[in-house]
Order: structure tokens, then sequence, then C-alpha cells
């Protein structure tokens, strides 16, 4: 299975970035780091209507190499100016992402940015807080339930939010006994990436009033955002419709006006 090589080459990257940096080194410049009179991620994502984050990547498993229409630069104006929030691949292997890549953006943006990646380790929550990062990703279905918890803990404790992502009715019931505030639902099963959006609105029963509903994945037009709507989905995450797109700024405006 394709996430099972994923969290494998991830294991092995991981002393690479703390042969740069140590763990010891990486919690204290953590502990150090806050952003100040900045919207957190849950508060991007929290208000009325349907919120948006946009996501910058440059290849994925399923997609192949993505080749934007638009520079970076360009690409961070038009979510600047149209999205809710931001979100980064950083996932070298099977992604095309870097920690650096994270770093550059956060210079270009002040929206909440979420650090998308397979979070296994400690050492990367801090990371994620040095690089500027506003919330990260836990996927339950390479967690345990202690590791769960545990790290919406540390993520709390470092200031940061968590999108706990989960795939079906057992996963969300984890992310929710992890106290989990903002619940994602990916679309696409991981196992072997076919998409069903209709698993957004058969979960969206089960997540209670107060928490913050995202969908993700398969995303790419007119009706995925009306049918999303009537899910009861608080906010989307969209990365392929983005980033193919010469003008993603006006197609999240067209999106929000639906």
């Amino acid at each position: 299975m394709i996430l099972d090589k994923i969290v494998e080459d991830k294991k092995l990257r991981l002393p690479q970035h703390k042969a740069k940096v140590s763990e010891k080194e990486m919690r204290r410049l953590a502990e150090e780091h806050r952003r100040t009179n900045a919207p957190s991620f849950s508060q991007a994502l929290a208000k009325s209507g349907l919120s948006i984050i946009g996501e910058v990547k440059k290849a994925s498993p399923s997609l192949g190499s993505i080749k934007s229409k638009i520079g970076l630069m360009d690409r961070i104006k038009e979510y600047n100016a149209s999205v809710d929030a931001i979100s980064c691949l950083t996932e070298e292997d099977h992604f095309g992402g870097t920690a650096d890549y994270l770093k550059e953006i956060r210079t270009m943006s002040p929206l909440p940015i979420l650090r998308k990646d397979f979070m296994i380790d400690e050492y990367q929550f801090y990371e994620a807080r040095v690089l500027g990062a506003d919330a990260v990703l836990l996927i339950a279905a390479i967690l345990d339930d202690a590791q769960m918890r545990e790290f919406c803990q540390l993520t709390e404790e470092l200031g940061m939010d968590a999108l706990v992502e989960t795939h079906d009715e057992r996963e969300l019931e984890r992310a929710l006994k992890a106290d989990a505030e903002i619940i994602g639902v990916n679309n696409r099963d991981l196992r072997d990436f076919t998409i069903r959006l209709d698993t957004a609105r058969r979960l969206s029963a089960m997540v209670p009033q107060g928490k913050i509903f995202v969908a993700e994945s398969g995303i790419t037009g007119d009706e995925d955002i009306k049918f999303l709507k009537k899910s009861r989905v608080d906010a989307v995450l969209i990365g392929r419709a983005f980033m193919e797109a010469e003008r993603p700024g006006k197609l999240a405006e067209h999106w929000k006006s639906l």
C-alpha cells in the first residue's frame, strides 16, 4: 500500500533532518517561536460561510509531477486575496516538497499555513513551528490512539492547530476520542486512490456541532462544491484544481459565491 511506503520513506528521511539540527535544538527554537497578531488556522475556518484552503504542491502519487501554470509568488498573491488558509506539502519523496518550501511561502503570506506531511515523530512538530506553520496534518491511518492524543496535545502546546484526517467511520470515532477540534475527511482512499465525495457526506452526520469539518481531495468543479455545501462542510482543501488553474484566486472567489 502506498501509504505504508510513504511512511517508511519518511522514517528514512528523519535522521537526515535531525543531523542538520538536533531534536533538542529544534525544540528550543520551536518553544521560542510564536506568531503574533495573526489569525489561527482554526479561526480562519470557523467563520460563517464556506472556507477554502488553497494547496501548494509539486507532485503527488496519484497525479505525478504537477506543473503549475503560474509562479509561486503569483500563486501566493492570488491565494492571499481569495482563500482563508494555505496548505503546503513538505513531503520529499512522493510529493516533491521540502521544509524550505513552506518557509519560503511563510515570507509571502500572512494567512495561516498548514504543514501537510506524514507526521510520525515529535521532531516534525517542532520543525513545523520553526518554519512558521500554524497547523499540522495528523493522518489517523498512520497513528495509533496514543500517538494521536499525544500529537494533538503537543500541537496545542506549540501554539498550532491539528487537522486530523480520517477516511471512514472508525477513524473519525478515534479522532473524536482524541478530542480533535478540526476533523478532515479525505475523499481519496489512500489504499487505491479512488475518490468518493460521498465519503464526506456520509461522515458529516458523525461530526458534532462545534467541531470544524473539512473535506479534502477530489474537489474539481462547481457541482462538487455545491454537493459539499449541502453536506455540512465548513471548509474544503483544494489542490489539483488550483494548481492547474491560471487564476486560482478567481476560481476560489467563484466557488465561494455558489
